[in-house]
């Protein structure tokens, strides 16, 4: 793990039990999901230990993860977020153009979002992150609030799986 502070690390905890998640897919058959590392260029690496120390972003990243389910490519990010609302500032203009196009070629994206304060994890479509973006493009709120996110959508872990989100998936693909 880099030793240096940066705002991006504050969902590794998340992404970890994400990625633990992934390995039971995995090993299940279900899923083949994979983190998708963002470029970086050392500027300052610690001698005796090999650690980076200072660096940059080589470039804006897409999404946390991408693969296929049952054949279903999805892609997604990981957002975390203190209270009740989550500032759409945390998501990237590019990020959204990315799982507009990836939807485009009939692909799944979507966010997991973890309101930390209430320690609830939640899938949210494409199409609903959507909304909330352009309602902010058209001079609305410039984020979202825990109470318009759909219950139905909250995810638990099962079975083994920390962070059970290919039912939240199922129930989605269901509803279209």
């Amino acid at each position: 793990m880099p030793s240096w502070n940066s705002r991006g690390l504050r969902g590794s905890a998340l992404e970890e039990l994400i990625n633990r998640s992934n390995e039971k897919y995995l090993e299940k058959g279900l899923a083949c999901i994979q983190k998708i590392p963002t470029p970086i260029t050392p500027i300052k690496i610690n001698p005796s230990n090999k650690q980076i120390t200072l660096a940059y972003f080589d470039k804006k990243s897409t999404v946390d993860y991408i693969g296929v389910v049952q054949g279903v490519p999805v892609c997604f990010d990981a957002k975390e977020c203190v209270p009740d609302t989550f500032a759409l500032a945390n998501i990237h203009e590019h990020q959204i153009e990315f799982m507009k196009t990836f939807e485009k070629q009939d692909g799944i994206a979507f966010l997991l979002i973890h309101f930390v304060n209430r320690d609830k994890l939640y899938f949210m479509p494409f199409s609903e992150v959507n909304k909330f973006w352009e309602r902010a493009k058209e001079g609305g709120r410039k984020s979202f609030r825990y109470d318009e996110l759909d219950e139905g959508f909250e995810v638990l872990s099962s079975e083994g799986v920390p962070v059970h989100y290919l039912e939240a998936l199922r129930m989605y693909l269901e509803r279209q």
